[in-house]
C-alpha cells in the first residue's frame, strides 16, 4: 500500500482465559503481566510505535478491567472499545461487530491477538502495511519461524509458503511457520458472513480457495501466553534475548 499513515488496529481481547485459570477468574486475560507490562500494554505499545494511532478493543471477561486501564494508560493509541456483554462473538464475530469503528479511519485495518506479542522487529507492522496489495490479496498474515516461536511447545506450525508468500495449510508434515495472530485485512472481507459467533478462519479458507492468501515473515521472537506455565516460558525467553 503506497499511504504512509497507518490503519487501525483491532485487538480481540474478549476470551475468557479459561486454560490460565484461577488467574483470570478475577483478572482479564489481556491484563496479565508478562515481565514489567501488561500483554495488552505490550500489544498496544508496539502498534503505537510503528505509528498506528488507532485501536478497537473488543471486551466480554470482567470488561470493566479492561476499560479502566485504558482509562489510566497515557500513551497512544486512542482506544474505542467494542462490547460483546451477552455472548462472546470469536475472533471473525468481534471483528464484524466492530467494522463501524474501525471504518470511521478507512477501510483497510489490521488485527492482533492480546495475548501475544514479539520483541526484535521494530519494522513488523510497517513491512506488513507496505506489502499488502489488496488487488492479488484478501489477508496479508504475519509469520513466525516455528524456532522463533514460544509459547506453543510442539506444535507443528500452521502453514507454508511459497517464495511469492502465498500460504498453503499444513498437510501431514509439520509446516515451518506459525501464524502470529496478527493480520491486515479490508473490511469487505466480512460480506456475507454470519452475525454471530465465527473464526476469522472462514475468511482464511475462503482466500486460500481464491489463492488470495499471503504471509509475511517477523525477523524476531513471537511469543503467545496461553496457559499460566506459558508466563514463566515468556518471561525467561524476554529475560535471555534481552526485552524484559
Amino acid at each position: 500500500m503506497s499511504s504512509q499513515t497507518m490503519p487501525p488496529v483491532m485487538v480481540l481481547a474478549a476470551g475468557l482465559g479459561t486454560r490460565m485459570r484461577p488467574l483470570t477468574d478475577t483478572i482479564p486475560k489481556p491484563l496479565v503481566r508478562v515481565g514489567n507490562q501488561t500483554m495488552l500494554d505490550r500489544v498496544l505499545d508496539t502498534f503505537a510505535d510503528a505509528g498506528v494511532t488507532r485501536a478497537v478493543i473488543n471486551t466480554h471477561h470482567l470488561p470493566d478491567q479492561i476499560e479502566e486501564h485504558i482509562a489510566r494508560r497515557p500513551a497512544p493509541p486512542t482506544v474505542a472499545i467494542s462490547t460483546e456483554i451477552s455472548e462472546r462473538l470469536e475472533t471473525g464475530g468481534g471483528v464484524k461487530r466492530a467494522l463501524p469503528l474501525l471504518r470511521k479511519h478507512g477501510d483497510v485495518f489490521f488485527t492482533t491477538n492480546a495475548d501475544s506479542f514479539w520483541v526484535g522487529d521494530a519494522t513488523a507492522l510497517r513491512r506488513l502495511h507496505d506489502t499488502y496489495d489488496p488487488t492479488r490479496m484478501d489477508l496479508l498474515l504475519l509469520l513466525s519461524r516455528r524456532e522463533q516461536s514460544i509459547g506453543l511447545g510442539g506444535h507443528p506450525g500452521d502453514f507454508t509458503m511459497d517464495d511469492e508468500g502465498l500460504l498453503r495449510r499444513r498437510s501431514e508434515a509439520p509446516a515451518p511457520y506459525n501464524y502470529t495472530g496478527t493480520a491486515i485485512m479490508r473490511a469487505d472481507l466480512f460480506e456475507g458472513t454470519p452475525d454471530t459467533a465465527f473464526s476469522l478462519n472462514l475468511l482464511f479458507d475462503r482466500a486460500l480457495e481464491r489463492k488470495r492468501l499471503f504471509g509475511l515473515l517477523l525477523e524476531g521472537l513471537w511469543l503467545t501466553v496461553g496457559t499460566a506455565e506459558a508466563i514463566e516460558t515468556a518471561e525467561l525467553a524476554l529475560a535471555k534475548a534481552g526485552h524484559w
